[in-house]
């Protein structure tokens, strides 16, 4: 099948759903039979960004090797999911220039719900003060201006955000018209 590449550049707090939505975003696309790949920021900092720290100059250079990586695999047809925090929103503006076929997706969860949805338990601890920079508590979020899509996952289901993000790679070009239709 010819695909057109595109980077999903998925946003938001930690707790917000990010790699929830991605991961039903890639079994809806890999059922219809496209290549898509994920970099997910956790795995990538275990992994290609493993040196840098939290600060905001480490956590701009995270994203751009995300954005690297992006480009790259974006330019040779494959639709990338990437779910990563990117608090700053000139950094992801950044690699939207780079990229050029690039979606953001805002996954916008109020603080409070991420915070009861705190598996890992890290809003507990930046809140005692053990994790410094602590992006919602102690570092800032720069929420999206104008998303292609945005997500209120404290609002709507995971089959409706999912929905919104298909209905947008449709809008824009990315798949055919009527392709989420096929896997319903």
């Amino acid at each position: 099948m010819q695909q057109r590449g595109v980077t999903l550049w998925f946003t938001g707090l930690s707790g917000a759903g990010k790699t929830t939505i991605t991961r039903a975003v890639e079994a809806k696309l890999r059922a219809m039979g496209y290549g898509v790949e994920i970099l997910d920021g956790d795995i990538v900092r275990e992994n290609l960004t493993k040196g840098l720290g939290f600060s905001k100059e480490d956590r701009d250079e995270n994203i751009r090797r995300i954005g690297f990586v992006s480009q790259l695999l974006t330019r040779h047809g494959v639709i990338v999911l990437v779910s990563a925090i990117s608090p700053y929103r000139a950094v992801r503006e950044e690699v939207r220039q780079k990229i050029g076929n690039f979606v953001e997706v805002f996954v916008n969860a109020p603080l409070a719900v991420c915070e009861e949805r705190d598996v890992k338990g890290l809003y507990k601890r930046a809140r005692a003060g053990e994790i410094a920079n602590f992006t919602g508590i102690s570092d800032p979020y720069e929420p999206p201006v104008n998303p292609e899509v945005e997500c209120r996952t404290d609002l709507e289901t995971l089959d409706e955000s999912v929905a919104k993000v298909l209905a947008a790679l449709e809008e824009l070009g990315y798949l055919p018209s009527n392709a989420k239709a096929t896997v319903a």
